[in-house]
């Protein structure tokens, strides 16, 4: 249990650890991709969770060989690493609100429901053979809200978490916009120790000017809907680039994501919310084929693991 002089918070005390420095992390690199099951190696991950020391916390999106590896190379090389474990989950229903198309056939909701339950058990295993590591769980990402590609129907997401529950004791929680939390998630949120939330004012067309303002209301909003209930903040950032792709091209730029970083820690540390900074390392598999487009360039260090202008300021 952490020591502190302060009394600790509910989160603190249910993670085991005091407020610190946290982070999203993929190590994928130029040629990789989680998509065609080309994963970084050891050396790879271990020379990144070592650029990463200033971190006290990760967040691992799914329970593949990435985040087996990650596992190892912590456990190995005897990091101090608090991990939250997620499910990559698979669209369960057709989603026709999706902007790029989410239709799928009954065959392949099948098959994704069965791939869902595994990856759950894959979960489950992970967190069992890591405990000393995996402190929190989460049953998806982004999986309700409505534009998702990967919709799921939150009775399934009831599911999982029960289920979990019932094999591991470990908090458990889901990652997902700050919309559904105050809405449709409502039934969910009995199911969870804390709830975790999204918020990009960069992708909802906010400038700088009151950038952390809107973050501010994101999170209130969902704090005021469960005032009982801790909130963690497992994703916020700025990129860095665009190619005016649902982000203006003048709102993107390293000084931009400087400043925002800067506001935001600002805040999350003083209010001590746990917040998971969207991401270490800039990843070129996702979005478009366009190197200019935004999902690429989120990263606080570039694609070659040098510093972007963000940790060269703090």
């Amino acid at each position: 249990m952490p020591n502190e002089s302060r009394p600790l918070t509910v989160l603190e005390e249910m993670l085991g650890r005091t407020h610190a420095n946290a982070i999203c992390y993929s190590g994928y690199r130029e040629g990789q991709n989680p998509r065609e099951d080309i994963y970084p190696t050891y050396e790879e991950i271990k020379e990144d969770l070592l650029l990463l020391s200033d971190w006290s916390y990760l967040r691992l999106y799914d329970c593949s060989q990435h985040a087996e590896t990650v596992l190892s190379v912590i456990t190995q090389e005897e990091l101090d690493f608090s991990l939250m474990l997620g499910v990559d989950i698979c669209a369960e229903v057709s989603n026709p609100n999706c902007p790029w198309g989410a239709e799928y056939s009954e065959e392949q909701l099948a098959l994704n429901r069965k791939k869902n339950d595994d990856d759950i058990e894959r979960l489950i295993d992970l967190t069992r053979r890591y405990p000393k590591h995996v402190i929190a769980v989460s049953i998806g990402n982004e999986a309700s809200v409505d534009w998702t590609d990967h919709m799921v129907p939150v009775e399934r997401l009831i599911e999982f978490a029960q289920r979990i529950k019932s094999e591991i004791d470990v908090p458990v929680t889901f990652c997902e916009n700050y919309v559904p939390w105050t809405n449709k998630l409502m039934p969910l949120v009995a199911e969870l120790d804390f709830i975790s939330i999204h918020t990009y004012p960069v992708w909802e067309y906010q400038s700088i000017e009151n950038a952390l303002e809107y973050t501010k209301q994101n999170y209130y909003s969902v704090q005021e809907c469960h005032p009982d209930v801790p909130i963690v903040i497992t994703e916020a950032g700025w990129t860095t680039q665009s190619n005016g792709c649902g982000i203006e091209a003048w709102n993107a730029s390293v000084e931009l994501q400087a400043e925002y970083y800067r506001q935001l820690m600002e805040w999350t540390n003083s209010e001590k919310i746990l917040t998971f900074v969207f991401e270490a390392f800039d990843e070129p598999w996702k979005g478009s084929d366009d190197p200019n487009e935004p999902e690429k360039h989120w990263g606080l260090f570039y694609l070659n693991r040098t510093l972007k202008l963000v940790l060269q300021s703090n």
